[in-house]
């Protein structure tokens, strides 16, 4: 007899975990590079398809089969027994018990594709999500919730911060030592450099959408939701994830501000994370309070442990996904014996428990770090594991899957004279690439988007002489500085009665290499900053009226404002008329 509530229960749990996975797709793309973000969905998407196949074929049957001395269920191909209907809990309908267990173990495996992003074959990564959905989730999973050895040790983990995250942040590990650091990652002393996710917007949304569905993922885990015990269980199951999220966020938030003199958006959106995973272990087991410290706890851990891995062990983690699932993951299931209201060793329980939850997760990392580490060694030595270095550098996109830009009419891409770059010499404010005219109106002169434009040693190369011209001087302003200023900078020109700009997008830094900023930790090094070039040809309106204009409207005494260069033009036409010189800029 089965119990509508409790089956629906685990159906809406089921939902609320599959969700996660486009939060996870969201993350992960978000905190790389626009080049390979094609590569990572997919890779998300084969993750959750090519796992609910084989998990369906072999894997949850070992999972929840009939115990072989603790090891391991037997296997039932395809689940023609009864295997589901005897491991279902009492009241749940068995597929519904079945498809909640598939999205678990989907999401242990999607952990891997963010640590390992951006230089990893999609061939090899398929047959990684083989091997852990068939073979190295379900076993350990045997072990803790299927009957197996460490359950019957009292080993407990809820919700999943080792049968789950600790599988998931354990193959990560392996999987980016095998695969190596990214190309640029690391300089020849072995210094970390900061390589920018291209989307904090998306890494956001993906951070929102995981914390949402993880209310799925820890109160679905009652698997039931008949009965006043059950009923109060859910809703602290609930307080408990939402206060430890909250605080790893914010105890993240306040290191980073401490430590890099502004707060970390990305390491803030892992804090939120680290709290989530470390509180999925005891989240039914412990009080509010615990639930706050298991939080704060795991944030400090994963700014910790995301510098020690980058910086100290010198492993690339785009995501952070080792220091988020696998250290917080291993904390979390700790702190089920520290802070645990039965048998914690803070509320008079000793160490036993705690000594079990420790064992449970030196096993399970052996386990993982073991299997893994074949699995991987014989990817790489047989199909390789890695792709080619042009590859890498020209993106996943385009060499794996055919994909010119993940953002099509989003984000144009350059070709011909758009992609020249613009080159400023002599202590220049920017190198880069134009990339689009502004507005050029009234008497306005300048180069068209994107064409090359090479200023040295403070004359103009650019330019046409006219015979017969007006011999009025004539004289163009090139202002390049941040576009924040612009409506300052266009509001000053008018007022002085400068009618014509011309527009250009830049991307480049002076001779302070842009201004300090961290990404995750690591200072970022002469980064590509957003600039604009402001371009005016004068003759009526002296030139000292304008510098003064620009100076006022752009000052602010710090580094950016930006810098004013001044040439000579020979002449100008006016294409629609044919007047040329002085006349040429002047109003008809």
């Amino acid at each position: 007899m089965f119990s509508s509530v409790d089956t629906i229960w685990v159906l809406v749990g089921a939902a609320l975990v599959f969700f996660m996975q486009p939060g996870f797709a969201m993350l992960e793309a978000g905190l790389i590079r626009a080049k390979n973000v094609g590569n990572i969905i997919m890779k998300s998407i084969m993750d959750l398809s090519i796992g609910a196949i084989i998990y369906w074929a072999l894997g949850f049957s070992i999972m929840f089969g009939v115990s072989a001395g603790g090891l391991l269920g037997m296997p039932d191909l395809f689940l023609a027994g009864d295997v589901v209907a005897s491991a279902a809990p009492e009241g749940v309908a068995p597929w519904a018990f079945m498809i909640f267990q598939t999205v678990f173990c989907a999401t242990a495996a999607t952990i891997v594709s963010g640590a390992m992003a951006e230089r990893t074959k999609f061939s090899a990564y398929c047959i990684y999500s083989v091997v852990i959905s068939m073979i190295v989730y379900p076993i350990s999973g045997h072990w803790i919730w299927g009957g197996g050895w460490l359950s019957e040790l009292g080993f407990h983990d809820f919700a999943g911060s080792t049968a789950v995250h600790l599988v998931g942040g354990a193959a990560a590990l392996v999987g980016a030592v095998l695969v190596g650091p990214r190309i640029g990652k690391y300089s020849r002393s072995g210094k970390s450099r900061a390589i920018p996710g291209h989307s904090l917007s998306l890494a956001a949304l993906g951070v929102f959408i995981l914390w949402f569905g993880w209310f799925g993922f820890n109160g679905g885990s009652t698997v039931s939701a008949t009965g006043d015990g059950t009923i109060a269980s859910m809703g602290l199951i609930f307080a408990n994830t939402n206060i430890s999220a909250a605080a790893g966020a914010t105890a993240v938030m306040a290191v980073t501000w401490i430590l890099y003199k502004k707060p970390d958006v990305s390491m803030t959106l892992n804090g939120a994370l680290a709290g989530l995973v470390g509180i999925t272990a005891g989240c039914d087991a412990t009080n509010m309070v615990g639930a706050m410290l298991t939080g704060l706890i795991s944030g400090l851990a994963v700014v910790a442990g995301i510098a020690v891995i980058d910086k100290r062990l010198r492993i690339d983690d785009p995501v952070g996904a080792i220091g988020v699932h696998g250290i917080c993951g291993a904390l979390g299931t700790l702190c089920v014996g520290l802070f645990s209201l039965e048998g914690g060793l803070f509320f008079g329980g000793g160490f036993g428990m705690l000594g079990v939850q420790a064992l449970g997760v030196i096993a399970v990392a052996a386990w993982v770090a073991l299997t893994m580490s074949i699995t991987f060694a014989l990817t790489k030595a047989t199909i390789g594991l890695r792709v080619s270095r042009e590859e890498e550098v020209e993106g996943l996109d385009i060499h794996e899957h055919g994909i010119e830009s993940s953002y099509a009419d989003f984000m144009p891409m350059i070709q011909g004279m758009a992609a020249a770059p613009a080159v400023l010499a002599g202590g220049a404010a920017a190198i880069g690439a134009a990339a689009q005219e502004g507005v050029a109106g009234g008497g306005a002169a300048g180069s068209a988007a994107g064409s090359a434009a090479v200023l040295s040693g403070g004359a103009a190369v650019r330019g046409h002489t006219e015979a017969g011209a007006n011999a009025a001087k004539m004289t163009k302003l090139s202002v390049i500085t941040r576009p924040s200023m612009f409506d300052a900078l266009e509001a000053a020109m008018t007022e002085i009665g400068i009618t014509g700009l011309t527009v250009t997008n830049l991307l480049g830094y002076g001779v302070q290499k842009g201004h300090a900023e961290y990404y995750r930790g690591v200072e970022v090094q002469s980064r590509l900053l957003q600039k604009i070039r402001v371009e005016i040809v004068v003759s009526k309106v002296p030139v000292r009226t304008v510098i003064e204009a620009a100076k006022k409207a752009l000052h602010t005494g710090n580094y950016g404002d930006g810098k004013i260069f001044i040439y000579d033009v020979e002449n100008v036409v006016r294409v629609r008329t044919g007047r040329e010189g002085y006349d040429a800029l002047q109003d008809e």
